[in-house]
C-alpha cells in the first residue's frame, strides 16, 4: 500500500467538518453522503464508519469504486479515489470502533484504498 503524499496528509489532518463519500450503484447511479465519523488507518486507508448507510452499503457490497472529498480550513480541497471494502470484523473494524462515538451503532467500517488523489484539478498520486 502506497501512502498518500505528505501534502494530502496535512490537509486530512487539518480538515474540519464532514467529508463527502461518494459511491455508484451497479446501474451507474451516483450516491454521495456527508460522513463525520472518519479516520485514517496506519496504512493510509480512509475508514468511514457505517452508522446509517443504506444505499452506500448496497453500492459498496456491489463492488463500487468510491471517492472521498475533504477540505482544509484554508480552502484546500482533496479528492481521494479508489476501491472500497466493507469490514464487519478485523483490524479496520476495531480501528473504527476505537474512535466512533458510542452513541452511533458502528455496523461496519468502509475502507477506501487510495488509487489516486487530486488537490483541486492537480493529480498528486
Amino acid at each position: 500500500m502506497n501512502r498518500l503524499p505528505e501534502e494530502v496528509l496535512k490537509v486530512w489532518t487539518a480538515h474540519e467538518g464532514p467529508i463527502v463519500f461518494s459511491t455508484v450503484s451497479a446501474e451507474g447511479m451516483p450516491n454521495s453522503i456527508y460522513a463525520t465519523c472518519v479516520g485514517m488507518s496506519e496504512d493510509g486507508c480512509i475508514v468511514i464508519a457505517d452508522n446509517y448507510f443504506k444505499k452506500t452499503k448496497e453500492n459498496v457490497l456491489a463492488g463500487s469504486l468510491a471517492s472521498v472529498l475533504f477540505i482544509s480550513p484554508e480552502g484546500t480541497s482533496c479528492q481521494v479515489k479508489g476501491k472500497v471494502e466493507y469490514h464487519v470484523e478485523g483490524p479496520y473494524f476495531d480501528f473504527m470502533k476505537s474512535w466512533n462515538p458510542q452513541k452511533h451503532p458502528g455496523h461496519a467500517a468502509a475502507v477506501l484504498r487510495p488509487d489516486s488523489c487530486f488537490m483541486g484539478s492537480r493529480q498528486v498520486y
